[in-house]
């Protein structure tokens, strides 16, 4: 399964962003909204700067406290992001979330971001695949 198949199957295939001037407080409140778990910072919601996620927050929260929530998206961001491309195989976005610990990788064609995965939308994809070939040998197996 390729990485635009994934992208199809979703129910919602926009990409949250958010300016990187905005507080980490307003990145939460767009996060909760939302109810995503990473948003793409972007000064003009198509080339990604950086990427913010709640556990970016959960770990400013308990390092430093509420003060965090009054800081820059830009500050707190993760500015070196991990992309995939449409035609990638989902099974090797899949190892590069698993090998770099990230739950959310944005697709990027020349040089624009096209749509956001998260980890749970490629075992879903995944997951739904095996069932496919399950099926088939099944079918195969029982002579339909």
């Amino acid at each position: 399964m390729k990485v635009h198949q994934i992208l199809k199957s979703k129910s919602d295939d926009s990409v949250a962003t958010i300016e990187p001037g905005k507080t980490v407080a307003d990145a939460a409140a767009l996060l909760s909204e939302r109810r995503i778990g990473a948003v793409i910072v972007s000064e003009d919601g198509t080339s990604p700067m950086g990427i913010l996620s709640e556990r970016d927050i959960v770990k400013a929260l308990g390092a430093r406290g509420t003060d965090c929530l009054q800081d820059e998206v830009q500050a707190m961001m993760t500015s070196k992001i991990v992309s995939c491309a449409r035609e990638d195989a989902a099974e090797d976005v899949l190892t590069k979330m698993t090998e770099g610990r990230f739950r959310h990788m944005p697709v990027i064609e020349e040089g624009r971001m096209v749509g956001l995965i998260s980890i749970g939308d490629v075992v879903k994809a995944r997951l739904s695949e095996l069932a496919m070939e399950r099926d088939a040998l099944q079918d195969m197996v029982m002579g339909h």
